[in-house]
């Protein structure tokens, strides 16, 4: 099955399983530091039906009650299931089925982006999307798309993946021109000392999109925009200036992957809602991944289901 017959035909399966470390840089500092720790959620996909909202809080719960609680817990995006699609009225019970979970159960600080499915837009054209990721940032209680922060003794900086597709067919997977101007930017006056960790809803480099779906015919593989950055190449080369760039997570796909290239580690991180709620999407189960940051540029990447 691929992600659109899943899309449609949508159950409950739990499972769980605890996976091993994804990725570590090498460096010769000590081992010792307390890393400042992140639980990364993506691809929720909450909706009023089939145990979603009790999957969420069944998430969030074994996130906080590790015996190491995270510091930090980010969401990369989709939060919600198909804004878009099911007309405003359905977005709206769908973002008040993901507030009311947050707000009885989450009581770790939480850093919000915004994913494909968050935006609600009447039409698909560029100006309807700007004003849906408006409405998804009112919702998330998050101020910008994209963000630049200080965690520790590393760096954060989130981007906005989603840009509408200037030939008017919905999204694709990019950062603007004043976005890059701004990622830029932000490189250039982050002290190399610093280690930085990008976060992006679309993975910016994958594996593991060539095996979502049917993506080889005809003596080609194909990637569609939406599945990777369409800008991976500028953005792999803009990293090349900064060695401190480390470390970038995204989601989007809902399987789990780890790409190292030119010194940066990419990390696909599976989805809370595995197969849209309906069990394991392949070989990958519903999860999250344990992140930790330590001081001296390492990190490791765990990811870990929370079923039972």
């Amino acid at each position: 099955m691929n992600r659109r017959s899943l899309l449609h035909t949508l159950g409950l399966v739990a499972s769980s399983l605890s996976l091993p470390s994804m990725g570590m840089a090498k460096t010769s500092s000590s081992k010792n530091s307390k890393p400042f720790r992140i639980a990364h959620i993506t691809d929720v996909h909450i909706m009023p039906l089939i145990g979603a909202a009790k999957g969420l809080e069944k998430c969030l719960t074994h996130i906080q009650n590790l015996p190491d609680k995270p510091d930090l817990i980010i969401n990369s995006g989709d939060a919600i299931m198909d804004a878009h699609r099911g007309g405003r009225r359905i977005a709206e019970k769908q973002w008040k089925l993901w507030n009311d979970v947050l707000s009885h159960t989450l009581s770790t600080p939480i850093i919000q982006s915004i994913g494909n499915h968050d935006i609600w837009c009447k039409n698909e054209n560029p100006q309807s999307i700007t004003d849906g990721k408006k409405w998804a940032l009112d919702e998330l209680k998050e101020d910008k798309c994209y963000t630049s922060k200080d965690l520790g003794v590393w760096h954060l900086l989130s981007l906005d993946s989603i840009s509408p597709n200037q030939d008017g067919q919905w999204y694709t997977g990019k950062i603007d021109e004043e976005q890059m101007d701004w990622l830029k930017n932000e490189l250039a006056n982050i002290p190399l000392f610093k280690p930085v960790m990008i976060v992006s809803h679309i993975p910016i480099l994958s594996a593991c999109i060539f095996f979502d779906g049917k993506r080889f015919e005809k003596n080609q593989w194909t990637v569609p925009g939406r599945w990777m950055h369409e800008d991976a190449s500028e953005l792999k080369d803009l990293f090349l200036k900064y060695p401190n760039v480390k470390l970038a997570i995204s989601g989007h796909i809902h399987l789990l992957d780890r790409v190292e290239y030119n010194g940066v580690t990419y990390c696909c991180n599976g989805a809370v809602s595995g197969a849209w709620w309906s069990g394991d999407y392949q070989q990958t189960k519903p999860g999250y991944a344990m992140i930790d940051l330590y001081p001296d540029g390492r990190f490791t990447n765990t990811y870990t289901t929370y079923q039972s």
